[in-house]
């Protein structure tokens, strides 16, 4: 059933402004990409598969009780000229024993390489996010990419391409889009155990425009273990009524094992 209760009065050039407009403010948006992360070059890859694991809790008791959990696996395998990724997470919060934030997503991404600096790549992904106002929404996109910069110290990647997505709503109704998606991911390793990266992603539609940001300091403790501090944003311009709000941020610290 196709959902017919949301208003879409927004103007399709505006919300293609508005997301040209957000990958123009990348470098300093707080606005993840927990969900885009470019692809690394396979022309680059010392070795045949990277993988990292990274886990968070919080807890805090006493006058208030709250507590916060964030787990994530990142498996990335080289084979030139193509790169495959699976990328997994799961994330919630509870306040006063009221869950407050509740999140899961499985995501795969390839990449080929035309050049050393230019690529096709693509994007299936699924998420649910128990707050946002979909039961659950699935995502495939392709397109071009290119590798601005390959560091280190810098490297910087971006990417666009069409896509389509399937919006299951939280009580009923759904919605089959097509989209135009942009992507940027920077890093910058500033000494030798430590990294700031930044990734942004926007996908934008009739209905809405969806940003995700993720911003990171990873520091590392030795060849194994790593710190990350990191502050994450989900933005959408025209959420269904079940959201909590148009923009949901976390401020998180996790440790990091490389697998």
């Amino acid at each position: 059933m196709i959902h017919q209760g949301r208003p879409k009065t927004r103007k399709r050039a505006r919300q293609w402004l508005l997301g040209a407009g957000l990958l123009a403010l990348a470098g300093g948006a707080q606005a993840q990409l927990e969900d885009f992360e470019a692809l690394g070059n396979p022309a680059e890859a010392e070795n045949p598969f990277e993988g990292q694991a990274e886990l968070g809790y919080n807890k805090i008791s006493g006058n208030s009780h709250s507590e916060s959990l964030r787990a994530a696996a990142d498996m990335t395998w080289f084979d030139a000229p193509w790169s495959y990724n699976l990328k997994l997470g799961a994330k919630s919060a509870s306040d006063e024993d009221e869950t407050s934030a509740e999140e899961y997503f499985v995501q795969g991404r390839t990449r080929y390489n035309l050049s050393r600096a230019n690529y096709l790549f693509g994007l299936a992904r699924w998420d649910k996010d128990r707050f946002s106002g979909y039961d659950s929404q699935s995502t495939l996109i392709g397109g071009y990419g290119r590798q601005i910069l390959e560091g280190p110290p810098h490297s910087l990647s971006v990417e666009v391409g069409p896509g389509v997505r399937h919006d299951e709503y939280t009580g009923d109704g759904s919605d089959d889009l097509a989209l135009f998606y942009a992507g940027l991911d920077y890093g910058w390793q500033f000494s030798e155990n430590s990294r700031f990266s930044q990734t942004l992603a926007t996908e934008s539609s009739r209905e809405n425009i969806i940003g995700r940001s993720e911003t990171a300091l990873i520091v590392s403790m030795n060849d194994a273990l790593a710190l990350k501090l990191s502050y994450e944003a989900d933005f959408n311009d025209n959420p269904p009524p079940g959201a909590s709000s148009q923009t949901d941020t976390t401020t998180g610290v996790s440790l990091v094992y490389h697998l």
